[in-house]
């Protein structure tokens, strides 16, 4: 069970990386000057934006944390690197969003959008995909960075959810 999780999460992480660092290499070669010009380039532009991202890469965005989440609870993987990586996933997160937002926009407003450098896209998305590579392999010692924190931060509150929502 662990190791067919293990794949999926592998697998989908793969697919959903690779589709976070070619679809702005893809946004700024099809969707921009000259390119956006006829309405069979749109149209071809809008399907391969539109269809890898809903089709291809939000599926496996999808995979990849769901099946990483369930990893993290039946492993019991609660350390320091891994706090670490989630919070570099979730940067991987509001990125994919917001490509998903430049995709909309570019389809919905055609030529009246001046679609930003989605070149800076790979300036947030490469590195964070690398220090979830590392933090994975590394599991590096981060004891030191939480002691940065103040105590209040790292000591559990010992406090009932509020509203008495409990999702266990």
């Amino acid at each position: 069970m662990i190791a067919a999780l293990k794949a999926a999460h592998i697998a989908a992480l793969t697919i959903w990386c690779a589709g976070l660092v070619l679809l702005p290499i893809l946004m700024h070669l099809q969707g921009r000057g000259a390119a956006m010009l006829g309405q069979s380039e749109f149209s071809r532009f809008r399907w391969l934006t539109h269809y890898s991202y809903t089709r291809v890469i939000s599926p496996a965005a999808v995979v990849a944390v769901t099946a990483g989440t369930v990893l993290i609870f039946a492993l019991g993987v609660l350390d320091v690197w891994m706090m670490t990586k989630l919070v570099a996933v979730t940067g991987m997160v509001a990125l994919h969003a917001w490509l998903g937002h430049l995709i909309n926009q570019a389809g919905e407003q055609r030529r009246q959008y001046r679609m930003p450098p989605v070149g800076l896209a790979l300036l947030g998305i490469v590195p964070l995909i690398l220090v979830v590579l590392w933090l994975v392999l590394a599991k590096p010692d981060m004891e030191a960075l939480l002691a940065l924190f103040p105590e209040f931060l790292q000591q559990p509150r010992d406090r009932e959810i509020p509203g008495g929502w409990s999702p266990i």
